[in-house]
């Protein structure tokens, strides 16, 4: 559904991605794995073109995206959840959503408020609340909420447990669950192995730019050796 090959990105004279390849699989959620700085973001930003790749390929749905405007990527079917969040914060929850607001796609049961509200149930009781007067769990169901107003077809979710109380990172595990029980794809960028485990069928790990391993999750779960090198503290 989404393969990325050889993809390299710079931030000025700092070569950040160096050959990234991975491929994320319909229906399947794919988590990307690595510590603090190893490319997690810069390579979804160059997915999505916020970050202009210097080389390689991105390929969504057997169309090539390398470098399109994220306008043209969103309205294509991807999906991005950034680590900001980045709400309108004067907004209401449902000026929010329905910024985010796209066209139904062919085939797929469209997203609409109602539907987030019942995937997100604590933002239905908020709905007239600016998003600057809402908890950082709540913006982070806000921000995945208006991006499934889109109707994407894989949604890209970045450190979507970042500064998250567990309970909430829970809710957001039964949510992710919950997106892929519906038929959606999801690329995950993690490091909270905890939620990876739960709800991810595959994972690749990232490292200086480069991807060190793939598998399984539950492969990742069994190799000692591989979460010891690259995702240790």
């Amino acid at each position: 559904m989404l393969h990325v090959e050889a993809l390299h990105a710079h931030y000025g004279r700092a070569h950040i991605l160096q050959g990234v390849t991975l491929a994320v699989h319909a229906g399947q959620v794919h988590v990307l794995l690595g510590r603090n700085g190893a490319g997690k973001s810069t390579t979804m930003k160059a997915m999505m073109g916020l970050v202009p790749p210097s080389a390689g390929r991105v390929e969504f749905l057997g169309q090539d995206i390398t470098g399109r405007e994220p306008f043209e990527i969103a309205r294509a079917g991807l999906g991005y959840v950034p680590e900001e969040r980045r709400i309108f914060a004067e907004l209401t929850v449902e000026e929010n959503l329905e910024a985010g607001r796209q066209k139904p796609r062919p085939g797929l049961r469209p997203w609409s408020v109602e539907r987030v509200y019942a995937l997100f149930p604590s933002l239905a009781a908020m709905r007239r609340r600016p998003g600057g007067r809402m908890s950082g769990g709540e913006q982070q169901m806000l921000t995945i909420g208006r991006s499934l107003m889109g109707n994407p077809q894989l949604i890209m979710l970045d450190e979507p447990s970042e500064g998250l109380a567990p309970v909430i990172v829970e809710r957001m595990a039964a949510a992710i669950r919950a997106l892929k029980a519906e038929g959606l794809s999801v690329l995950l960028s993690e490091q909270n192995l905890f939620l990876a485990q739960a709800v991810s069928d595959r994972a690749s790990i990232i490292e200086r730019g480069q991807i060190r391993w793939t598998g399984s999750m539950a492969a990742l779960m069994a190799d000692t050796a591989a979460r010891q090198a690259y995702l240790s503290v």
